[in-house]
């Protein structure tokens, strides 16, 4: 399993161009629920979050398989990089950047007066050492794509280059998610309790629970929660029963069902963060069944994406068009919403010889809520079609150890809905580490670095269009719909954030009415 899989981090779009030409950062702080007044300092919040026993990591830059993890490791560590409200990509641990002017070179300013827990200065150096550490883990690569480790240099004491092996106007965005910074030089045997730079500190971790300090300095202004306390759940119902019994103050991603659940308590509040989670079924395209464009494309027309939103989300989500990244400003609209049609749909399948004798098995996991039962409603879907699809469930473990990257076909989730270019950088283009679907499609990687190359923000655009409507005429993604992220939350709770994704974690905000 890999960092991206149930954390449920996040953002929400492509930075613009405009913007990336020049030195950015700082502003906008993420938008939160419950104004409620004036913002209280003090008390302790008591956060629920999922995640299982076996799966805990306490290392920022390992793989992370738990929410309840990442939330933690999201309050001690900043990233260089943060999802904004007004601009797509905000400064958190970096004040500013700026490229050259061919975009392969990017120069970060470390922001004045951040200091680690234990008061010492954040260095360039300490950054470089953490960002190259985090370029050598496996999934380095997808992480900082195009930036080898060794390009990774300091430039005096506040100022970090990063030289690309190709022109990458996003690499602001792309550093959002996992660039957390430890000190330099920081021994393995110490990461889990080394100091970080967030607007937290840890006091301790038991088990995959944990109870943080606020950092009363920390460079990124004022703190209102004395402590943030950490509980892990292994289920969103418990979580949820949690909330209603007064054991926690918010349940964190508690799902569709928890929701429709409460909202009939007048006393718990449902925050939803539209947009927040891609829920696609992934067809292998380098060989087996849908191998053939054609199978791929009549799968997208057998799907009934309005009937999926209402009954697997409850309503909680909306259609989506099989492209990744639907919360970018550029997300092409203008590519007309794909709609159920049974007769093109077996047009297609006859055209490709497609075997209506066999039976094709789609896997599935119940790691997050709504996953089996959108393979059970699609394989429902599919009979009317004429074609056999047997659901099997898979445990966690075993689904990402044997399906995820290698089956044929099977459902999958990214609670990372970020740009359309993070989406092809990591999952689309040939060789990338988390190509899903084994999909090489060289038109689509040449208009990827197109995009990456363009710095106007009309010609990207433009660009960026071109390469969704490759991904959706082709790509091994039927993206039926987009779910909102659920936070329940008692009414003392307030300044939730309502961003999606690494948003999402960012607590500093938060106070409480009591």
């Amino acid at each position: 399993m890999d960092w991206s899989r149930r954390q449920v981090l996040w953002a929400g779009g492509g930075m613009g161009a405009a913007a990336l030409l020049t030195a950015c950062g700082g502003g906008d702080r993420a938008r939160s629920s419950g104004s409620g007044g004036k913002p209280r300092k003090g008390g302790t919040l008591r956060i629920g979050a999922l995640g299982r026993s076996s799966a805990i990591t306490r290392d920022p830059h390992g793989t992370q398989g738990n929410e309840s993890d990442y939330l933690v490791i999201a309050l001690v560590h900043d990233t260089l990089t943060a999802p904004g409200l007004k601009d797509n990509t905000v400064g958190r641990l970096a004040s500013s950047w700026k490229p050259s002017k061919d975009l392969t070179t990017w120069r970060f300013t470390v922001a004045k007066g951040a200091t680690f827990h234990d008061g010492t200065p954040v260095t360039a150096d300490d950054v470089v050492w953490s960002l190259r550490r985090l370029r050598n883990t496996p999934a380095g690569a997808a992480r900082l794509p195009g930036i080898k480790a060794d390009h990774i240099t300091a430039e005096g004491k506040d100022t970090v280059v990063l030289v690309s092996d190709f022109a990458n106007a996003e690499l602001p965005l792309l550093t959002r998610l996992s660039t957390f910074v430890l000190k330099k030089n920081t021994p393995d045997k110490d990461i889990a309790e080394a100091p970080g730079t967030g607007p937290f500190r840890l006091d301790w971790y038991r088990g995959g629970n944990a109870r943080l300090l606020r950092n009363a300095h920390w460079h990124g202004g004022p703190v209102h929660l004395d402590a943030i306390e950490v509980t892990m759940f292994e289920s969103p119902q418990a979580m949820a029963n949690a909330l209603m019994s007064g054991q926690i103050d918010v349940a964190s991603n508690a799902g569709a069902v928890a929701a429709r659940t409460a909202a009939a308590r007048k006393d718990i509040q449902v925050v939803r963060r539209p947009n927040d989670m891609a829920m696609p079924l992934v067809m292998r395209t380098s060989g087996g069944p849908f191998a053939d464009p054609g199978v791929r494309a009549a799968m997208k027309l057998i799907v009934d994406r309005k009937a999926m939103v209402r009954q697997v989300l409850s309503g909680y989500g909306t259609v989506a068009n099989d492209i990744l990244g639907t919360g970018d400003p550029d997300y092409a609209t203008s590519i007309p919403q794909r709609h159920r049609d049974l007769a093109r749909a077996r047009k297609l399948l006859k055209d490709a010889g497609f075997d209506f004798s066999r039976t094709y098995e789609l896997v599935t996991t119940e790691d997050v809520p709504g996953l089996a039962e959108s393979a059970t409603l699609f394989a429902s879907q599919a009979r009317e079609a004429g074609i056999k699809v047997k659901v099997v469930k898979q445990e966690s473990g075993t689904f990402y150890q044997k399906t995820w990257l290698k089956g044929d076909f099977y459902t999958n989730y990214w609670g990372t809905n970020d740009s359309v270019v993070f989406f092809a950088s990591k999952t689309m283009t040939t060789g990338s580490g988390q190509n899903e679907a084994d999909w090489s499609d060289e038109a689509f990687d040449a208009a990827y670095h197109k995009v990456l190359a363009t710095p106007g923000p009309k010609a990207r655009t433009a660009a960026l269009h071109d390469l969704q409507q490759i991904e959706y005429d082709r790509s091994g993604y039927l993206l039926w719909g987009m779910a909102d992220g659920i936070d329940l939350a008692a009414p003392a709770v307030h300044g939730l954030p309502q961003l999606p994704g690494y948003g999402r974690v960012q607590l500093e905000n938060v106070w409480l009415a009591r």
